[in-house]
């Protein structure tokens, strides 16, 4: 009986479950829980008048309507390319592939305010893009457009490298049984592959959002920081806020960015069980 019960013992190399919890906790509470609890308590410094009044200042919802729509339009513009470089990166073998590869996390590495001063020099109306396109009388740098841009570099790897791995676990044979049973190569990438992608493009759709929502060094060049055009993103704001030494009010403002984080990963995680939910019942 012993030796079937050291057996059908688990052999564990790391210590036992309470250390490592303990550990864990500990981690966890000293990277983010207690952070996070600061954010609150700063910010519940403010009556519920003054946390009111300031969110509804004009220079504060323009920048929370800029920073959410140019990080949503981005994120729905990384999903369509994002989609095709995971794609291609799969599906297809070519020369400089893992180079390729490689420079999909680029923006991971790469500090953004060194990417801000970059896009902006490029997009400038002297630089290297933007040039032509003022000829053309489209305007980049300093422009709600610039900002996309900025916020697409950032946020295209995690569409990427949510999308790629379901891709290339994803098994042959449900496209060679669509095709046997006659539907469209189309019909087949909506109907079949894409139904297996839509958990990892929520997935990498909410965290390139949600990056983009609380972006500030590769914007922050590239926006021109202009209240009267509009351009100011929130981080640019909770800035502000610091070199006054406001420090209630910039927390007041980051405790909503903080929400509204959590509100977009917690949809996506919910779309997700669902989504799991219903391909197990297939």
């Amino acid at each position: 009986m012993k030796r079937r019960f050291r057996k059908n013992k688990k052999i564990r190399v790391i210590p036992g479950f309470h250390l490592t919890l303990g550990i864990t906790v500990t981690m966890l509470s000293l990277i983010v829980l207690i952070p996070l609890a600061s954010v609150m308590v700063y910010s519940l410094k403010l009556s519920p008048s003054e946390f009111f009044g300031l969110l509804t200042k004009s220079n504060v919802l323009y920048a929370f309507a800029t920073s959410i729509g140019c990080s949503f339009l981005a994120a729905c513009i990384n999903v369509v390319f994002g989609v095709i470089l995971a794609w291609t990166l799969t599906r297809y073998d070519f020369p400089g592939k893992r180079i390729l590869d490689g420079f999909i996390e680029l923006p991971f590495a790469l500090p953004t305010a060194v990417a801000g001063i970059t896009l902006s020099k490029m997009y400038s109306d002297t630089g290297i893009i933007g040039k032509p396109l003022a000829a053309l009388g489209i305007k980049v740098a300093y422009t709600h457009v610039g900002l996309v841009i900025a916020l697409v570099f950032v946020g295209i790897p995690f569409v990427v490298r949510s999308v790629q791995p379901v891709l290339e676990k994803l098994d042959g044979q449900y496209e060679e049984a669509a095709y046997i049973l006659g539907a469209t190569p189309s019909k087949t990438f909506f109907k079949v592959i894409l139904s297996e992608m839509k958990p990892a493009i929520l997935t990498g759709f909410g965290l390139a959002f949600a990056r983009g929502v609380g972006e500030y060094g590769s914007v922050i060049y590239i926006s021109g920081n202009s209240a009267k055009e509009h351009t100011q993103v929130i981080s640019y704001v909770i800035m502000q806020k610091l070199n006054y030494i406001d420090y209630a009010s910039a927390t007041a403002i980051a405790l909503v960015m903080l929400i509204i984080s959590f509100l977009i990963l917690f949809a996506v995680n919910i779309i997700q069980m669902k989504q799991a939910q219903r391909m197990n019942q297939l």
